[in-house]
C-alpha cells in the first residue's frame, strides 16, 4: 500500500559557524511572531525557507534555497538513508519522560480517496495555498509531516534503536524537547522499513496543510507530465512515521479562542442553557481539571466568568451533520455543532474561515487572552484520544480543523528533502 523511499537528504554544512540549536525552527503553524522575530535575525536559520520574510514569502524562499545550495550552507549527503528521529519530552507535572520514536522517508503523495493515507481533520485552505506556493517555487520539503503505521510487535524499533546510538544531531528545542538524528544507511535495513510499511495506511496525524500541497503540487505536475510513470520526485512527500500502537504518542488537547461573539453575551447564555447543563465555577483555573475524562464537557471562560457545560444527552440526538457515528460522537463535534452553529449561527463551512477564532494550545493563554480584553470568550476543550483518531480514519469522515495536538511538534532544520528530479535519485 504505502510506498516509502530513502531520502538523499539535504542537511546544513557542518563547518558553518553555529550549533544545529542555532539552525532549527518551530513548525510553520505554531511558530509565534515574536519567534519569528528572533529567529530571522539569523540569515542561515531554516525560518527563512518554512516561513519566509517580506511581501513575496515564496520567491523570497526560491533565492535562499538556490544561495545555500550554491554557497554549500545546505550540502546533500551522498548516500540516501532512512534517517531516525527520536524526540525525548515530559509532560507538565509527570517525572515520566517520554520518547517518540520515529523515522523520515519519502512516501508517495497518495489522493485522499486511494485510501492510502488517511485524514483525521479539516484544513484552513489559505494555509495549504500558502504550503503549494512554497513548494513550488523551491522544490524542497522543508519540513516532514507526521505519519503514523501500525506496528504492535514494535518491529522496527530494534533497528532504529541501534542507530540512534550514533547520533548526527542532538538538540534541545524551543519546546525542552531533546530531539536526536541518526541515519541507517545499510540497504538491507533500509528494505525492511520499506517492506514493512508495503502493507500499510498511514494515518495522517500532523501536517494536513503541508501533505495537500504536496498533493496539488502532483496533481498540477501529473496534467502537464502524460508519460509520468509515478516514480518522478514531484510524486513523493517528506514523513515522519511514527508507531500508532506505542504508549509514548500523546495527543494534547486544543481549546478555541473567539475574539468577539456575534450576539450579546447574556443572548449566548440563554441559548447555552438550551443545550447544555451549565454550572457557573469560582475559579477559572480549575476549568481543565473538571472537564477531564467527561464526555461532551467543556470549559468556558467568558467576560471574567467561568462556567462548566456539559451537553445534555437526550439533545445529541439533533446533531444533523452528514458524518458518521465516529464523528458525532467527538467533543469538538459536538462544540463545533451545538455552540458554533446551533447557537452563534456559523455554519460549518463558515467555521473554517471565520475572522477571530484561533485555536491554542496552552490552557494558561486562553484564560490571559480573555482577562486582558484580546479574546472574549474561550472555549476549553478536552484531548481527543488515538482510538478516536483511528476510528475516524477508518469511516473515511474528518474532525473539525484543529482537532488534534500530537505532541511534541516536529521541528524544521534537522532535515530537507529535495523534489528536483535530479536531486531526488
Amino acid at each position: 500500500m504505502a510506498d516509502i523511499l530513502p531520502i538523499k537528504g539535504f542537511r546544513y554544512n557542518p563547518k558553518l559557524p553555529f550549533s544545529i540549536d542555532a539552525l532549527t525552527s518551530p513548525l510553520f503553524d505554531v511558530v509565534s511572531l515574536k519567534q519569528r522575530q528572533a529567529l530571522y535575525r539569523n540569515a542561515y536559520n531554516s525560518i527563512h525557507l518554512s516561513v519566509p520574510p517580506g511581501p513575496e514569502p515564496a520567491e523570497s524562499a526560491r533565492r535562499t534555497v538556490e544561495h545555500w545550495k550554491r554557497a554549500q550552507i545546505l550540502q546533500q549527503d551522498p548516500l540516501p538513508g532512512i534517517y531516525v528521529y527520536y524526540q525525548y519530552f515530559r509532560l507538565p507535572g509527570s517525572e515520566k519522560e517520554y520518547v517518540r520514536k520515529g523515522f523520515m522517508a519519502n512516501i508517495k503523495a497518495y489522493a485522499w480517496e486511494e485510501q492510502v493515507v488517511l485524514r483525521h481533520e479539516n484544513t484552513i485552505p489559505a494555509a495549504v495555498n500558502d504550503r503549494i506556493e512554497l513548494l513550488e517555487a523551491t522544490k524542497l520539503q522543508t519540513s516532514a509531516t507526521h505519519g503514523l503505521y501500525a506496528d504492535p510487535d514494535f518491529a522496527l524499533d530494534p533497528y532504529m534503536d541501534e542507530s540512534i546510538t550514533s547520533p548526527i544531531y542532538e538538540s534541545e528545542d524551543y519546546q525542552g524537547v531533546r530531539d536526536v538524528l541518526s541515519v541507517i544507511h545499510d540497504a538491507a535495513v533500509i528494505q525492511k522499513f520499506v517492506d514493512h510499511l508495503q502493507n500499510q495506511q498511514v494515518l495522517l496525524a500532523d501536517g494536513h496543510h503541508r501533505y495537500e500541497g504536496s498533493l496539488a503540487y502532483r496533481q498540477k505536475m501529473l496534467a502537464s507530465t502524460p508519460n509520468a510513470t509515478g516514480a518522478e520526485a514531484f510524486n513523493y512527500h517528506l514523513m515522519y512515521l511514527t508507531n500508532a500502537d506505542s504508549d509514548d504518542l500523546r495527543i494534547l488537547p486544543t481549546h478555541r479562542l473567539l475574539e468577539s461573539l456575534p450576539i450579546p453575551t447574556e443572548v449566548f447564555l440563554e441559548r447555552l442553557s438550551s443545550y447544555f447543563t451549565v454550572k457557573p465555577i469560582e475559579d477559572a483555573y480549575s476549568l481543565q481539571d473538571l472537564i477531564v475524562g467527561k464526555q461532551w464537557a467543556f470549559g468556558l471562560y467568558i467576560e471574567g466568568q467561568a462556567y462548566k457545560i456539559i451537553l445534555k444527552p437526550e439533545v445529541h440526538a439533533q446533531l444533523n451533520w452528514d458524518i458518521p457515528a465516529e464523528v458525532k460522537n467527538l467533543d469538538l463535534s459536538v462544540l463545533h455543532f451545538f455552540v458554533f452553529e446551533q447557537i452563534l449561527g456559523v455554519s460549518r463551512e463558515e467555521q473554517r474561515y471565520y475572522p477571530g477564532l484561533s485555536y491554542v494550545r496552552s490552557f494558561a493563554e486562553c484564560l490571559s487572552k480573555v482577562e486582558s480584553s484580546k479574546a472574549q470568550v474561550a472555549f476549553i476543550t478536552n484531548e481527543v484520544k488515538m482510538q478516536e483518531v483511528r476510528s475516524v480514519c477508518a469511516s473515511g469522515a474528518v474532525m473539525p480543523q484543529k482537532s488534534t495536538f500530537f505532541y511534541p511538534k516536529v521541528i524544521c532544520g534537522f532535515l530537507f528533502s529535495s523534489i528536483e528530479e535530479d536531486e531526488f535519485r
